[in-house]
C-alpha cells in the first residue's frame, strides 16, 4: 500500500510528479492557502506533508497527525512551523535552501535600483499621461547607486551575493552579521560594522536575515531614525524584521528616501495598508525566488526530501538531522 502525502499548494511539476508517481497523493486545488482545519482534514491518515511558509504548522496540526513523518517545506525559511515540537514527535523537517540565493540576490538589485531611480514612479508617470515635457532639469530625481555605501544586514548566502554585485557598481560595502566574513572582507574590502554605524553611514540598507525572537521589528523607529534623510531599505528576508507601521511613517515624514519591499508582515498585505498610498514605496508580492528555473529546482529538491525520508533515509536538506 503506497504512502499518503498532502501538499498544500501545486508545485511546479518537476518535483510534483515525482511525488504523485511514488505516493498516493492529495494537491490541495486551491492558490488560496488551505486552512489549519483544512489541512487537517487532509493530512489526517498521510505519511508525509508538502508545505508552504503561508502554511501555519504548529501544535494544532502537528498533534493531530499520528502518522506524520515528514514535513517538506518549499522553501528555505521554516519559521512558520514548529521544528521543537516535530522534532520531538520525530517528525523530520526539510528545506530547499541554497538554489534561490542568485536568484533572491537578482530580486534585491531589481528593488534597489528601482526604488532608487524611481522606476515605477517614472513608469506610472508615463501611463498617467503626465508626461507633457520631454525633459526637465528636476523631473523625478532620484538616489545615485554607483560609488554609495551599501550597508548590508546579515551576510550569508545572499547577502554575499548582493555584496558581489554591488562590487560592479564600485560601491563601499559595509556589513553586520552575528559572525564576522574574512573572506567576504578580502575578496570585496566590505567592512564588518555594528548594527547603529551600518545605519548611520549607508545610503541603502537591504536585509538578508532570518526571523526569529532577535530580528523580530529590528528595523524599527530608533534605527529607521538614524539613518541618512535619503537614505533607501530594501527587504527581501522576512516581513516581520521591518516595524512596518514606523517604515510607513519615516517614508511618509521623509525620515527616509524609499523602500524596496518583497515580503511584508502581513502576506498578502492587505488592501488597506497605507504603504500602498506611497509614492515612495515599491512593492512587489514575495517573488524573491520567482524565476521559472528556481522554482523548477526548489520542486524537485522538496521532492527528493519528501522521497528520503519516507523511504527511512536521511533527507539531503534536513533542518532537524537529530530526528534520524
Amino acid at each position: 500500500m503506497k504512502q499518503r502525502v498532502f501538499v498544500t499548494r501545486k508545485i511546479p511539476d518537476e518535483g510534483l510528479k515525482m511525488i504523485t508517481e511514488k505516493f498516493d497523493t492529495t494537491v490541495w486545488p486551491s492558490q488560496e492557502p488551505p486552512s489549519i482545519q483544512e489541512i487537517i482534514q487532509n493530512a489526517e491518515d498521510c505519511d508525509g506533508l508538502v508545505t508552504l511558509l503561508s502554511d501555519s504548522i504548529g501544535p494544532d496540526v502537528i498533534n493531530t497527525l499520528p502518522k506524520l513523518r515528514v514535513i517538506a517545506q518549499y522553501a528555505v525559511g521554516y519559521d512558520n512551523i514548529d521544528v521543537s515540537l516535530a522534532t520531538k514527535r520525530k517528525i523530520a523537517v526539510t528545506n530547499t535552501p541554497g538554489v534561490l540565493t542568485e536568484t533572491t540576490a537578482d530580486l534585491t538589485w531589481a528593488l534597489l535600483m528601482a526604488a532608487s531611480r524611481r522606476i515605477v514612479e517614472a513608469d506610472r508617470y508615463i501611463r498617467d499621461k503626465k508626461w507633457d515635457v520631454a525633459w526637465g532639469p528636476e523631473m523625478l530625481l532620484g538616489s545615485d547607486i554607483y560609488g554609495a555605501t551599501l550597508g548590508i544586514i546579515g551576510m550569508g548566502r545572499i547577502g554575499q551575493s548582493v555584496a558581489r554585485r554591488a562590487s560592479g557598481f564600485n560601491m563601499k560595502i559595509l556589513y553586520y552579521s552575528r559572525t564576522q566574513n574574512q573572506n567576504i572582507e578580502n575578496e570585496l574590502d566590505a567592512k564588518h560594522v555594528d548594527l547603529h554605524t551600518l545605519l548611520r553611514e549607508s545610503d541603502i540598507v537591504t536585509l538578508h536575515i532570518p526571523l526569529n525572537s532577535e530580528t523580530h521589528h529590528l528595523i524599527s523607529k530608533a534605527e529607521l531614525e538614524m539613518m541618512k534623510e535619503n537614505s533607501i531599505l530594501v527587504n527581501t528576508s522576512r516581513g516581520k524584521v521591518v516595524d512596518e507601521s514606523a517604515l510607513y511613517t519615516a517614508l511618509k515624514e521623509g525620515h527616509i528616501g524609499s523602500a524596496g519591499l518583497d515580503v511584508f508582515q502581513e502576506e498578502p498585505i492587505s488592501k488597506n495598508s497605507p504603504l500602498l498610498d506611497l509614492e515612495n514605496v515599491v512593492i512587489v508580492p514575495h517573488i524573491g525566488s520567482a524565476s521559472k528555473n528556481t522554482r523548477a529546482t526548489m520542486s524537485r529538491m522538496c521532492a527528493e526530501n519528501l522521497i528520503a525520508a519516507l523511504d527511512g533515509n536521511m533527507p539531503p536538506n534536513i533542518v532537524n538531522p537529530e530526528v534520524q
